[in-house]
């Protein structure tokens, strides 16, 4: 059977920061579900050893294309060592953010979230955060072309992380601030992530995944 021009991920390395949980893990699991090798990253090497062994255990004969490094990006005394560690253990299985083959089939996605473009009240300093993030796609787009660099903004996400007592707080607030009425699944939103790496003529775009709050 000839390969499906559809199967873009199929065999690229795919390199997640923060892929230990919620949606970067949903990313993970999405991007070897398309056929892709996998690297992801956390502060927590428990996290990502946790994260990996799972990922193993869902896809047992890709074992081999899926690893996990620790990166604290939050301490600023480490960044450095740690991103030289991640990206020169990156590089041995062909992937490193900074070495990216120069062409529109190599992306950047960046995460923000809907309240850039809905702030909320008690949201200020995350809607500037999240608008900068927004703003930062667009100028790698520029500066990094042909290599691709878009944004997803989600909404509400029920993810592990949740409590139960969050759970049934934000289904409140969900059913009135939204058009479908629930929140989404780390798996919804990772649809998202795999369109912008797949397809390979959108670059400094927004992926808007907010079960319509933007419209309610």
């Amino acid at each position: 059977m000839a390969p499906s021009a559809y199967n873009k991920l199929q065999n690229k390395h795919v390199l997640i920061l923060g892929g230990s949980s919620g949606i970067g893990y949903a990313v993970a699991d999405g991007s070897l579900a398309s056929g892709a090798k996998v690297t992801i990253s956390s502060s927590s090497q428990t996290k990502v050893d946790a994260a990996v062994s799972r990922l193993k255990s869902d896809y047992p004969s890709q074992t081999d294309t899926i690893v996990g490094f620790p990166a604290d990006l939050s301490n600023p005394t480490k960044v450095e060592d740690d991103l030289d560690v991640l990206f020169k253990k990156a590089e041995s299985t062909h992937v490193a953010s900074r070495y990216l083959p120069k062409e529109n089939t190599s992306s950047i996605t960046i995460t923000s979230g809907s309240a850039t473009k809905k702030p909320a009240k008690g949201w200020t300093l995350m809607s500037n955060y999240g608008g900068g993030l927004s703003t930062l796609a667009k100028a790698l787009a520029v500066d990094l072309a042909p290599i691709r660099a878009n944004v997803v903004r989600p909404g509400y996400v029920e993810t592990e992380l949740w409590t139960e007592e969050q759970k049934a707080s934000t289904a409140k607030a969900v059913a009135k601030s939204t058009l479908t009425g629930v929140p989404a699944k780390g798996e919804d939103v990772a649809e998202a992530y795999l369109w912008l790496m797949n397809d390979s003529n959108v670059t400094g775009a927004a992926a808007e995944t907010d079960s319509g709050g933007l419209l309610a």
